[in-house]
């Protein structure tokens, strides 16, 4: 590899920083940007079944990582495609969630078809509707997947401002009881 790295305090700063010994680069470790949406459908809410880790086999928003050059409503809205093979209409911000444990920050939007139709995208292992009283709340993925459903709930009469995490979890430091958190999303 080109140059070292080490940890440097720089002038101005208030935390150290992996910086090469022989050009000075500065390698800043930033958050990344997870964006997704609760879409609802025929009366429910649409969610996948996880195809990938991590939390394979367990059910979520079609949601993912912001990718570069993209707006955060055309990752949103690549997202639903890529999980869930849905085109979706964007009906507002619905969420601004802060996990400090991974370096995420996740933006979830309250969504519709917008046309007929969904199916498993490669990321999904199946895609389906549920009405409320019909989610798997025991095979939820993340966190975040049941605070998003619990405010799309909540603000389903009347849309407002954007949610955040709640109280109990305030920075986002808490998996799932009993989930393995491994690298990657939540």
């Amino acid at each position: 590899m080109a140059g070292q790295f080490e940890l440097v305090q720089h002038d101005g700063d208030d935390r150290e920083r992996l910086t090469c010994r022989d050009c000075g680069f500065v390698a800043y470790e930033n958050p990344k940007i997870v964006v997704g949406s609760v879409v609802a459908a025929d009366g429910g809410v649409l969610l996948c079944r996880r195809a990938i880790e991590p939390r394979r086999g367990f059910w979520t928003l079609p949601a993912g990582y912001l990718e570069m050059h993209e707006t955060v409503e055309e990752g949103a809205r690549r997202e639903a495609w890529e999980e869930a093979r849905a085109r979706i209409a964007l009906e507002g911000l619905l969420a601004v969630y802060s996990i400090a444990r991974l370096g995420q920050v996740q933006l979830m939007y309250r969504a519709r078809l917008a046309e007929p139709g969904f199916s498993a995208g490669p990321e999904s292992l199946d895609v389906r509707v549920f009405a409320w009283d019909e989610i798997p709340w025991d095979e939820i993925a993340f966190p975040t997947v049941s605070w998003a459903l619990h405010a799309w709930k909540e603000g389903a009469r009347h849309p407002g401002p954007p949610v955040f995490n709640p109280p109990e979890d305030a920075r986002g430091t808490r998996p799932l009881p009993g989930a393995a958190m491994v690298g990657g999303t939540e």
